[in-house]
């Protein structure tokens, strides 16, 4: 237990898709199948026990990891505050999960999916690999960041729009430069708009700084399209067809 949350580690690092990683990424891969496939017509009830489960578990680990960083004397202004976009997800996702809000939503399905992914995919853990507290908190955040909006559009009647489409677009980018400024009064680099991070990422083929920050809106232009596909061909197939004269 004592090495599930030490701070100096020891153990084997993180194993990219390897088969603890697999487990993990194999459970969150079945909840989406039961969310799709299974849970056919779900009570007033069933749903609101759904939508408080997702929000406490993101406030339990999320908030854990907040303590566990200042009881090991890591928290630090530059990296804790919840100004990346997933940690700032998460606590909108967990005001979204309670109020039912749908301007959050609409965030929460481009950005905390397509935000969500790659941590989830190919997380920052650092020295620390599985079963540590720090790997598996990271895992389980961003597998809830995706599931939460999944949960929403599928069981809820939440849907995006073009409008959702454009205001989280413009939305984003208004944040990314409100966020580029508080990097420079506090030398952080929430976001990542100063420089890459010093671990490898998808930015390190992005190109330099500060053409891979174009290089990251025109992909995430890209995911948020696909994102947004499913829409766009259940509109087209509820089209009535037009009728020849």
């Amino acid at each position: 237990m004592i090495e599930f949350f030490d701070p100096n580690y020891a153990g084997e690092p993180f194993q990219l898709f390897g088969p603890r990683h697999l487990l993990v990424l194999g459970i969150f891969a079945a909840i989406l199948l039961w969310l799709f496939l299974g849970w056919k017509q779900p009570s007033e009830a069933g749903k609101r026990r759904m939508r408080y489960l997702l929000a406490a578990v993101l406030v339990i680990w999320e908030g854990a990891w907040h303590v566990w960083s200042l009881w090991t004397g890591t928290w630090d202004l530059t990296y804790h505050l919840p100004l990346h976009i997933c940690s700032i997800m998460v606590w909108l996702s967990v005001i979204m999960l309670l109020t039912r809000n749908y301007r959050i939503y609409e965030f929460a399905y481009f950005i905390g999916i397509a935000g969500a992914l790659q941590p989830l995919l190919t997380p920052e853990a650092g020295q620390y690999g599985l079963w540590h507290f720090r790997a598996l908190q990271t895992l389980i955040v961003h597998g809830t960041l995706i599931l939460t909006p999944v949960y929403l559009t599928l069981k809820e009647g939440f849907r995006p729009t073009w409008k959702s489409f454009l205001r989280v677009a413009v939305g984003v980018n208004l944040y990314m430069v409100v966020v580029y400024f508080i990097n420079l009064m506090i030398g952080a680099n929430y976001l990542f708009v100063i420089e890459k991070p010093p671990t490898a990422s998808l930015l390190d083929v992005l190109g330099p700084w500060p053409w891979y920050i174009l290089s990251m809106e025109a992909l995430g232009f890209v995911l948020f399209l696909l994102l947004y596909l499913p829409f766009i061909i259940k509109d087209w197939r509820a089209k009535p067809l037009a009728v020849p004269a």
